[in-house]
């Protein structure tokens, strides 16, 4: 898919309170500049929004293999983690507050605000001249969601789809079949995963399928389910609101039935960790794999088909460098070596990455023991192929809160599920205007 067709991956922007960055910023972008030679070599700070200590463990390693061969520029490099829930917030609020980071991670639902905000310079030329970065290696469809004309705002670190994680244990004490099975013969469906998620649930008194992290709360979450239907929450160019669509209203009824007639999905209030065992399946993105264990028998299987068929989805975060940074350039050489060829294999383990050359499951496996390389190949490498992402807008923030609100209606079990679409499309409507 070019960056032409690719469905809301281009037309729309994302997040709040970033636009008054851009006043305070005005101006300020641009590329990296000139060479910098700093009178004594200088700290960076790169924010992220991990606590992983052997992720944090890696990064420092990459950066005082930076330091020990440009002693003169930098002495050192801190990698700040911020609470992922308070993440953007806390970061604008540095901008706006001239404390911002050298260098910080972006969430794709807010990369175009940050995009066009002037809050970050244009790497393409420090990344183009790095000595044997080969630039020409980085996806165009990775990039496009961080491109403004011919200028590159941020470095798509990591692109990771979601799959279906199983557990093969529960599933077949349950009777069921196994998803690969599913997956081969063309009927690995959400209707299937529906049906044998629910039987898990009833047969081990856990729970069914768990769409991770949506918890009533980040209905966005549930656009891995709705692209099956062709499903979109507002137009393209967000400006018209399509909760009310034949294809979400069929979506979000699949949602709302699977919760509440067929039990397959835990209800409002009800949480469970595939990871611990608590359920039989989970929808979420690739990186979690770093959390299996062997406490029981598991697979992992691309996202089921729904009416319209399979869509992939995937969540992508860049780097950027920031223009109200003390050392943007000395940052933006920083980052062309923490994210090279050789750099970005080992990110892979835990990212995977904008690489073509890197995006093959020799590669991947290589860095990710606990998957095969037919899994690898199936889930990451496909996956990646002709992605969307979540939901994004210009007015995201606002958005996300309002309809969350609207849709707090819809998990009842005697909810009119078009109804409380039609409120929600009412409401937000002065939104994607403004």
């Amino acid at each position: 898919m070019s960056p032409q067709t690719s469905r809301r991956r281009l037309s729309l922007t994302a997040g709040a309170g970033i636009a008054a960055v851009a006043l305070v910023l005005a101006g300020c972008s641009g590329s990296a500049g000139e060479a910098e030679t700093p009178d004594e070599p200088v700290d960076l700070r790169m924010a992220v929004w991990t606590a992983d200590e052997t992720q944090l463990a890696l990064f420092q390693e990459i950066a005082d293999a930076y330091i020990e061969e440009n002693p003169d520029l930098v002495a050192e490099v801190t990698f700040e983690p911020i609470p992922f829930a308070e993440y953007t917030t806390t970061l604008t609020t540095q901008l706006a507050g001239g404390n911002a980071p050298d260098l910080a991670w972006i969430l794709e639902s807010y990369a175009p605000e940050f995009v066009q905000s002037g809050a970050l310079v244009d790497i393409a030329p420090t990344l183009q001249a790095a000595d044997g970065y080969k630039y020409d290696d980085l996806m165009d469809s990775s990039l496009a969601l961080w491109q403004q004309d011919d200028e590159l705002f941020a470095y798509p670190f990591s692109n990771s789809p979601f799959a279906m994680f199983v557990n093969t244990d529960q599933l077949a004490a349950a009777g069921q079949p196994n998803p690969a099975d599913l997956v081969a013969s063309g009927d690995w469906t959400y209707d299937a995963a529906r049906d044998m998620a629910a039987a898990a649930a009833e047969t081990s008194g856990k729970q069914g399928l768990v769409v991770r992290d949506f918890d009533y709360k980040a209905w966005e979450v549930l656009s891995s389910v709705w692209e099956g239907w062709d499903a979109a929450p507002w137009s393209e160019d967000g400006t018209q609101c399509t909760f009310t669509d034949p294809a979400m209203v069929d979506a979000m009824t699949w949602v709302h039935d699977a919760v509440f007639a067929d039990k397959a999905i835990p209800g409002p209030g009800v949480t469970a960790d595939f990871f611990a065992g608590e359920s039989a399946m989970t929808i979420t993105q690739i990186s979690r794999a770093s959390a299996l264990d062997d406490s029981f028998a598991w697979d992992i299987v691309p996202l089921p088909a729904g009416p319209e068929g399979k869509q992939n989805v995937i969540g992508q975060a860049g780097i950027g460098v920031f223009a109200n940074a003390e050392h943007p350039t000395i940052a933006a050489d920083f980052l062309a070596y923490f994210t090279n060829p050789e750099n970005a294999e080992k990110l892979a383990t835990y990212f995977p990455p904008p690489r073509e050359s890197l995006l093959n499951a020799q590669t991947l496996g290589a860095a990710n023991p606990k998957l095969s390389e037919e899994q690898l190949q199936a889930v990451v490498v496909e996956g990646i192929q002709d992605a969307v992402t979540k939901p994004t807008h210009a007015n995201f923030a606002k958005l996300q809160d309002v309809v969350r609100a609207e849709l707090d209606a819809l998990w009842t079990a005697d909810a009119d599920v078009e109804a409380v679409l039609e409120d929600t499309c009412a409401t937000i409507t002065p939104l994607l205007e403004g």
